[in-house]
This record gives structure tokens, sequence and C-alpha cells, in this order.
């Protein structure tokens, strides 16, 4: 009796003990395994049973452009390898354990190393049972037959004459889909070698990562989301939307004579004559809003933006995610129309409205308000990954096109707008001989921009684009949105528009995006739409 009894308390001190036993192994190789695993003191992280087989990146059309290639000699027998070199800011790099990780190789991290998603559970009991993780992929929006257009186009040859345009090899070009909010290609200029990058961290050589950081041109900076300039003329279209919506202006409505001579007297604020881009023959300047921003006149949209008031136009920036957080795959600085303060006073609003005084914005910024004209006034959530999948194949997560807030205009502002960068690109700064988006089959329709800045430095030059543009059918929506800027290049259609209408052409004729050829304008329509006084 008395043995039994020993027995029984002698198997529950066993249980206890394997109770005990088997909860430290779980929580050690289970619960606090990453963090183990994590810790820069462990020299076992690198086995190949602790380090993940990391997820594979693809484009939209199943292309590879990142996988773990096997080397002996990395931490965990894998080494990253990248294969679209114009990708490399976007994508970023992932150089091992011992380096942080940039680009989307960082923002989705948890899913490329399996930490979350289909295969989470299953890299458990890998890593319970000494098998290597692995992790999920992932499948972009980005088209790399695009991109690679982009990245050709970009460093195609302009005319240099140190008075328009000037040589700069910095700058940013986005592809969207503004129906969808798509990226299809976002490149930053200068760029660096991801796979450089990778093979030197991952041997605990810095050289090229500091060479990099120390470079003046800013490599490592993704410029389309992270870059912050004066946006020049661009904004005019911001103020335009605002202004057609807000009905403090309209396309038809003509201006009375503002500026014959000398200075205008606008609230509390004189601007020179000399800010004016129109014609000095144009008939006593009476025009209209749709000729001044054909033309780009910076005085009639001073005009305009005082008339809306500090207030309503602040009003409208926010409606447009100025100074707010943009959700996106990658972060996207906070562009500013306002003191640090937040305040906008008269002065710096009449400025401000024609894309000078205190603006400050991003590529992505500028290419969310040409997506507001492009899609009837909706903003679409901008996004760069479409899928994420296991391995197999098997769905983790889609991300279907989404709805960026409430309509921001009306439908009819859009159009008006849209019909307003038509005159610009047959009648105004987009015609110009060298400029030649005219000249393009496929009816690019634009906003150039030329942001000065001051202290001898050359203006950074933009152009905001949508094709194709069906002039007699005006309610159908264009198909892409190109954004392109370069950093202190100049005019912006003489620095960046042949390059533009360059992608454009190809990416339509290569049938990549697939769209209807509308009818080009007749030689008479920008005497009859009231955009030219001279020669009509």
């Amino acid at each position: 009796m008395y043995i039994e009894k020993h027995i029984r308390r002698l198997m529950q001190l066993f249980m206890v003990i394997f109770i005990a036993t088997s909860a430290g192994l779980v929580y050690w190789q289970v619960i606090v395994a990453n963090q183990v695993t994590a810790n820069d003191r462990n020299q076992r992280r690198c086995l190949s049973y602790n380090m993940p087989e990391r997820g594979r990146i693809f484009d939209r059309n199943g292309v590879l452009l990142a996988d773990s290639r096997p080397d002996p000699n990395a931490c965990g027998g894998y080494v990253r390898h990248y294969y679209e070199p114009s990708l490399a800011g976007l994508i970023g790099y992932y150089p091992g354990p011992n380096f942080p990780s940039l680009g989307l190789e960082a923002a989705y991290d948890d899913y490329l190393s399996g930490l979350i998603g289909l295969t989470s559970l299953d890299n458990q009991v890998n890593k319970t049972l000494h098998r290597a993780p692995v992790g999920d992929d992932l499948y972009l929006s980005i088209d790399v037959r695009i991109q690679r257009l982009v990245a050709q186009h970009f460093k195609d040859p302009i005319h240099i004459d140190s008075y328009n345009t000037f040589s700069t090899n910095r700058g940013s070009i986005i592809v969207m889909d503004p129906q969808t909010g798509q990226t299809l290609a976002m490149l930053s200029s200068p760029g660096y070698d991801p796979n450089k990058m990778v093979q030197t961290l991952s041997k605990n050589d810095q050289s090229y990562f500091e060479r990099m950081t120390g470079d003046a041109n800013q490599p490592l900076l993704f410029r389309p989301t992270q870059g912050l300039y004066a946006p020049g003329s661009t904004y005019k279209t911001m103020t335009l939307l605002a202004g057609i919506d807000s009905g403090t202006t309209s396309l038809e409505r003509v201006y009375d004579p503002l500026y014959t001579h000398g200075p205008v007297v606008l609230g509390q604020h004189t601007l020179e004559r000399h800010l004016s881009n129109l014609d000095p023959f144009t008939k006593d300047y009476h025009v209209s809003t749709n000729y001044g921003f054909a033309h780009s006149d910076n005085i009639l949209f001073a005009k305009i933006g005082v008339d809306m008031g500090v207030d309503k136009w602040l009003e409208y920036n926010k409606r447009f995610y100025v100074g707010q957080s943009i959700p996106f795959d990658l972060p996207i600085a906070k562009s500013s129309v306002t003191r640090p303060d937040g305040t906008l006073e008269e002065n710096m609003l009449v400025d401000n409205v024609f894309g000078q005084g205190v603006d400050f914005t991003t590529p992505m910024q500028i290419e969310m308000i040409n997506n507001i004209a492009a899609n009837n006034g909706q903003l679409m959530q901008p996004s760069l990954v479409s899928k994420i999948a296991s391995r197999d194949g098997s769905p983790v997560q889609t991300f279907e096109p989404r709805k960026l807030g409430e309509q921001q205009v009306s439908q009819q502002a859009a159009r008006d707008t849209r019909k307003a960068m038509f005159g610009v690109d047959q009648c105004g700064s987009g015609s110009l001989d060298g400029v030649d988006l005219n000249k393009s089959p496929w009816n690019i329709i634009a906003k150039t921009g030329s942001a000065e800045l001051g202290g001898g430095k050359p203006a950074h030059s933009w152009l905001m684009t949508q094709a194709p543009y069906d002039w007699q059918h005006p309610e159908k929506l264009p198909a892409l949105s190109i954004l392109a800027m370069k950093e202190n290049g100049g005019e912006g259609g003489y620095a960046v528009g042949p390059i533009v209408a360059s992608i454009y052409n190809d990416i339509f004729n290569k049938g990549y995006v697939k769209a209807d050829r509308p009818i080009s304008a007749s030689s008479s329509y920008c005497c009859t739409a009231k955009l030219l006084q001279i020669g009509c």
C-alpha cells in the first residue's frame, strides 16, 4: 500500500518535470525563438535552419525581380539577388540580419521572412524540427517593361543650352493607372547597385554603403516619395481644380485687364509685371482662366487664389492629402503649403497658388493631384503591392483598388481641368518647339512647371501629364498618368517633355497598356478655343 503511494508521488513528480520541460522548450523554441535568433550575440542564428529562405518578388506579369541564391559563405546559406537595377530604390535591399534593409524589403519583411502569413505556422514547426523557414512572395503592380522604358528614356539626350535647359541626372518619374491607383513604374535617379550593396554588407564591408551615403547626389534618397521640392506651375492644376469646384472661377471667365502697365496689387501684395507669362502683345490682357492656364500666367492665378481666400484654398489642399499621411506601401514625406506653425498669410497665398512661396511637395503628391483630374475628381489609394502569396502560389492577401477619401472635386471640375491641360499641350507651353508634346499621336495633356529657386540656381523641371485624351469625347478617362521632374533641369517642358512623349509613345505603340488612339485636334483648335490671340 505504501509502495503504491510512493509510486504515485514519483509519477506525479515526473509529470510536473515533463510539463515544465515541455513548456520551456515551447517557450524558447516557439514563443521567443525569433528574439533569440535575432540576438547579435547568438552565434547560431546564421545556421540554415534559423535563417529563412526569403520570399521572392515579382512584377505584375510574373517576371522575377528579386530572389535568394544559395551561397555557402552567406549568413543562413542564401544571399539576396536583384534583377532590375532601376527598381533599386523601390524594392530596396536585404543584406542579411546584421544590417537594416530598405524599401519594400523592409516594409514587407515580416511576410518575406515568413514571420506572418500562410507560412508562419509551418515555419514554427520548421524551426522546431531544425528545417529552414520559407517566406511568402510579393507580386507588385509594377510592369518591368514600362519600368525599363522609363529608365531608358530618362537618360535620353535633350538640347542643353544652359539658359532654358541644364544638364542633370537627378529626378523622378512616376507612371500610374489613375483609375485604380496602381503604380506601373517608379524611377528615382541617380540610383545604386543593390547587388553590390548586399554583397559588401553581407561581408561586413561598409565601404560601398558609406560611399553612397556620402555622395552629394544622394543616390539612397528615394526621390518620388521622399524628395521635397517647390512644385512650380504644376501647382496651378491644384488651384484650378479647387477654383472651379468652389465656384471661384470657370474656364470661360474673362478677367478685366489686371496689368496693362506697371505692378499689380492683389490684396496687400504687389506683383511685378515680369511675373506674368503672357505675351506682351496679348490684347488688353482680357483673358480667360483657360487662356491663363494654357500660357501659365502667375498673376491671373494669384487673382484666383485671392478670390478663393486662404481658408478655402487650404481646405482643398487638405482634401488632396497635402500635409496628410498618405497610405502607401512605402513611407511618403508630408508635403506642406504653410509655415512650420501651420499658418499662411494672404501675402504668401498669392505665391503659393502658382507653386512658389512656401510650397514643398513630393513628386508623388503632385502625381496624386494629377490623378484627381484624370479620374473624374476621385483619388484612388496609390499602391505598389497587388498580392502576397505562399511559395506554392496560394494567396495570402490580395489588394483591390480602393477610393482614398470622399470624392475630392466634382466630375465637371476634373473634366474642365483636363480640357485646360489639353490647351497647354496644343496651344501653350507644351506646344513649343523642343517640347513637342502636341506631336504625339496620343494627345498628351499636360501642365509644365519650372520651380524658381533663386541664388542663380537652375529651376526644378516639372511635367504633369495624362494620355490619351479624346477631345471630342472629353468624358472618356485617360488610361495613364505620368509625372516627371528633374532637379535643376531648367524649363519643365524643354527638360522633360521629349522624354515623357517618348515614354507614352512606346507604352501605347508596344501595347503594354491598351488604349484607342484619339483623333488629333484640327489646326484651328487654338483659335476656335480662344487660346491664341496672335495669328487667329
